[in-house]
């Protein structure tokens, strides 16, 4: 009973889906524009979640507000967002994937065109609001446009351009963000969406209007909707903003919490016993997705807290600047680059689980690596891990995409091309919050036990403040420059523990790998 209640939602869809003819692949030309559309669309969409980070001081300087209130930008669009992209399965059987997918690019476009021209704080948020909200179905509906519209001898080259954006997206965001903020007016970050998102717009619908998936209509499950959009707005909320309320020590964090903890609980009841539900989560039945899913989550999650402390601490502790912190963290990018499309040509012809292991046991070995940096490490010394890095991440998402959704049909696709994406969106959220606290939790222990070890009584201490006296400085003088040694040190061996950690998760993620069973395939079907 259970589970013809949670298919129920999609079966007319299936029905629909075998009855029309299928759609011969594109080729030549239409195929070629058909893919910049999408890649570029991609990109867009992920770039627009970090390419604000580090423009918040300066729109807040230009508007007259605090960079506090400026985070407001982000948190808006992170929680907006949170909440469209489950619905992407359910809206793509009501509207059509090509209809949804160009309404939805377009809306983006023309919420950055209002958000350049924002005049103060609030109008900006709303437009950020709007924006994350009409993102939701972009990114799984390209790779579903991808898939579905490629011969299959060439959808593996589709899908590692694909993942090359997901992957690079995040890296060139806050370089092209503190770009602009320097060089140019702040609105800059979002005009640029314009262009791209009228070509990607008017380039879908010209090629695949005539190709619309089927539609139905299903009835919308009202209480799912509201008890998703309250749990998950709460839980994104609260991982964008505890870091500033000092997390559960506030009632509002607190709050926030038992809200998603209480609403998540009852929407998951709720749709497993839904006949029409809001999200397909019988799609976690299946081994593949379940452990699949998991792989994507935990590996952004720890990915995404890695890449958020390094340039911390090359910030707060190295003297580097947002610029040269960039540059340092910029080389992930040149191996995802090159190996991607690679990988993605020869996707049927790899043992899946062998390459997804060997992307864990790399970026597991980089973190180790970075377990041995210290305050005199070279720019050199920094550059060659991010290096390595993106091997293994090139190695990472493909592979684990293609394990994930071999056993899904086609008529699903949509639905856990969503759900997927929201859950990899989500670990990566709770990554950047998870990671910062924790990060700096170890400094502060390092610092006080460092700090013991300082007193008049210590023959070392008084020894180094007889040497700073010397060279010319007070008592206060000397004791300041003793503080600012213990802070570096601190900040320097949390960060050394911090990647410890890293290492553990990935590789941990190596034994999830072998929990799924990649089906036999003549063709790159698992890449669906």
């Amino acid at each position: 009973m259970q589970e013809q209640s949670v298919r129920a939602g999609a079966a007319d869809a299936s029905a629909a889906a075998q009855a029309m003819p299928a759609q011969a692949p594109l080729k030549g030309s239409a195929l070629i524009l058909l893919t910049i559309a999408a890649a570029l669309s991609t990109f867009m969409e992920i770039l627009d979640i970090t390419i604000a980070n580090v423009s918040i001081p300066t729109i807040a300087g230009s508007l007259g507000v605090s960079t506090s209130q400026g985070t407001w930008i982000i948190s808006a669009y992170s929680v907006a967002a949170a909440i469209a992209v489950p619905l992407t399965g359910w809206l793509a059987r009501r509207v059509g994937e090509i209809k949804l997918f160009v309404i939805s690019v377009l809306a983006f476009t023309l919420m950055s065109a209002i958000a350049a021209f924002s005049v103060n704080l609030p109008m900006l948020v709303i437009c950020r609001l709007l924006q994350g909200l009409v993102s939701g179905p972009m990114v799984p509906l390209s790779q579903t446009l991808l898939v579905r519209n490629f011969p299959p001898e060439k959808r593996g080259a589709a899908m590692g351009l694909w993942a090359m954006t997901v992957i690079l997206a995040p890296i060139a965001g806050p370089l092209l963000g503190g770009y602009i903020s320097d060089n140019y007016h702040w609105s800059w970050i979002f005009l640029i969406n314009i262009p791209i998102g009228l070509f990607g717009g008017i380039t879908i619908w010209t090629l695949m209007r005539k190709r619309e998936s089927p539609t139905v209509k299903a009835p919308l499950d009202v209480i799912g909707l509201l008890l998703m959009v309250v749990g998950i707005g709460s839980l994104q909320l609260m991982m964008e903003i505890g870091k500033d309320y000092d997390w559960f020590a506030s009632p509002f964090i607190t709050a926030l919490g038992v809200i998603a903890a209480v609403s998540l609980t009852f929407f998951i009841a709720w749709v497993l016993t839904s006949h029409h539900p809001i999200v397909d989560l019988g799609l976690f039945r299946d081994k593949n997705f379940r452990f699949g899913v998991i792989l994507l989550s935990v590996g952004f999650m720890t990915y995404f807290g890695s890449v958020v402390v390094f340039p911390l601490w090359l910030q707060m502790v190295m003297g580097y600047t947002a610029a040269q912190s960039g540059a340092a963290m910029a080389p992930i990018g040149i191996f995802t680059l090159i190996l991607s499309p690679i990988i993605g040509r020869n996707i049927t012809r790899l043992n899946l689980r062998v390459l997804a292991t060997f992307a864990f046991v790399v970026m597991g070995a980089v973190s180790l690596w970075n377990t041995q940096m210290s305050l005199d490490v070279g720019f050199w010394d920094i550059v060659s891990p991010r290096l390595v890095q993106g091997i293994g991440m090139a190695c990472f998402f493909l592979p684990v995409q293609s394990l994930m959704l071999a056993n899904i049909t086609p008529d699903h696709m949509a639905a856990a091309s969503g759900l997927s994406n929201f859950l990899r969106t989500l670990g990566a959220a709770m990554g950047t919050a998870i990671s910062v606290t924790a990060w700096e939790h170890m400094s502060s222990a390092h610092h006080a036990r460092l700090t013991e070890n300082v007193s008049q009584f210590s023959p070392i201490s008084n020894n180094y403040l007889g040497i700073l006296q010397s060279a010319g400085l007070s008592l206060d003088q000397a004791y300041g420059v003793i503080e600012r040694t213990i802070n570096a040190q601190s900040y320097m061996l949390a960060t050394n523990e911090f990647f410890l950690y890293c290492s553990v998760a990935f590789f941990a993620l190596t034994g999830v790998v072998w929990l799924t069973k990649p089906k036999k395939i003549t063709g790159p079907a698992s890449v669906h």
